[in-house]
């Protein structure tokens, strides 16, 4: 057979098998914008001066055991897709350091919050070497957008080839519809303080929410429509360099729904992200603690941490880092660096010290990545 016609027939039955996974009419629930229509340019002043985006923040107190929350378990079979290590080679691009300096923010004394979530937060890059630039760090990244004419931050994670997942709210205004979508995305993966992106800048081809998200009809917790919601997750395709995509160089974490990697509704959650709170934005953070899927706040992960804005939209990984050679076997959910949220809230006070995240689930991530990777099988999303 043709070498051309095997790759398309290939392509075909992927995105066919692709689809399959889903209930009829799932891709209705998808809305899409083609960004290369919205994109503007950045100048070096623009980057350096973007701010974080703002950490949709709720009103009620801390969550927790302690403070009468439940865990929730998650309907469905749990599934993953996993991830790719990537070879590695570097295309570096001048990006200016953030000069941006957030004002009141008060993330102290303790370091677990008043509804009792012990966690660490630290940096990623130790004085000695820059991990943020090897797997699995580099799939993480800053993630450069305008509302407007303002510059705005958040931070977001490879999951295919040449796709990130982000915040919905990193994205698009909850509930404005078309109107509502904000523009010129950048993605900068393995940022750090050098003030140079060690694998490039690029930028967004098309972005996707969920239509719940888009219009405004989402499932969210009680008081806090537009904040803690079942579908604060977004998809952006990110646009080619020479047929390249940055996956290729820093591989891709994988993903997974329904649950995967919890227990009892439990998970340890590593998170990482870039909050302006700590070294301005510059450097790459990583948060570890327990969390869990509230029953009070429609089935979001919430965890203990200290970060804050800018941090939103970056990756909640289970089993982050490299799998060692055992003498015995791996037990359940031993899949590596795999993404099962992406930070969607949290508090900026010094009290409840947590954050949460839209649990990723068949009917979210999994329709998101269908409608984005349909008819890219062998270029954005080749495996």
């Amino acid at each position: 057979m043709n070498t051309r016609i095997l790759k398309a027939s290939l392509a075909f039955l992927m995105a066919v098998v692709l689809v399959g996974l889903l209930p009829t009419g799932a891709l209705a629930q998808v809305s899409t914008l083609d960004a290369s229509k919205t994109n503007q340019a950045w100048t070096a002043s623009d980057f350096a001066s973007a701010k974080p985006m703002p950490m949709p923040t709720p009103s009620a107190p801390a969550l927790g055991p302690d403070n009468g929350d439940v865990f929730q378990g998650i309907m469905g079979e749990p599934g993953f897709a996993r991830g790719g290590v990537g070879n590695g080679r570097k295309m570096p691009v001048k990006i200016p350091l953030s000069t941006y300096v957030e004002d009141n923010l008060d993330v102290a004394p303790q370091e677990h919050g008043t509804a009792g979530q012990p966690y660490t937060t630290s940096r990623v890059d130790v004085a000695s070497g820059i991990p943020s630039a090897y797997y699995p760090f580099r799939a993480a990244g800053k993630l450069y957008f305008k509302i407007g004419n303002s510059n705005y931050v958040c931070s977001a994670s490879l999951i295919k080839r040449g796709v990130i997942v982000t915040a919905a709210h990193c994205v698009i205004a909850f509930g404005q519809g078309s109107k509502g979508w904000y523009s010129s995305w950048v993605f900068v993966p393995a940022w750090n303080n050098s003030g140079v992106g060690p694998y490039g800048s690029w930028t967004g081809a098309s972005a996707r929410v969920m239509t719940s998200y888009y219009n405004g009809t989402d499932s969210c917790a009680a008081g806090a429509s537009g904040v803690v919601c079942r579908n604060d997750v977004a998809l952006i395709r990110l646009n080619s360099q020479s047929g390249v995509y940055p996956g290729t160089s820093t591989g891709w974490f994988g993903y997974g729904w329904n649950g995967w990697g919890f227990t009892g509704g439990n998970a340890l959650i590593n998170q990482l992200g870039y909050p302006v709170s700590h070294d301005g934005g510059n450097r790459m953070q990583r948060n570890d603690s327990q969390g869990y899927n509230s029953s009070t706040y429609v089935n979001n992960t919430v965890w203990g941490t200290r970060m804050t804005g800018g941090s939103s939209g970056g990756p909640e990984l289970v089993n982050l880092g490299t799998a060692a050679s055992l003498t015995t076997s791996y037990g359940s959910y031993s899949s590596y660096n795999i993404v099962v949220g992406v930070t969607s809230w949290g508090w900026t006070s010094s009290s409840p010290k947590q954050q949460g995240a839209s649990a990723f689930l068949s009917t979210n991530i999994g329709t998101l990545v269908t409608a984005t990777c349909t008819g890219y099988t062998t270029t954005a999303c080749a495996p």
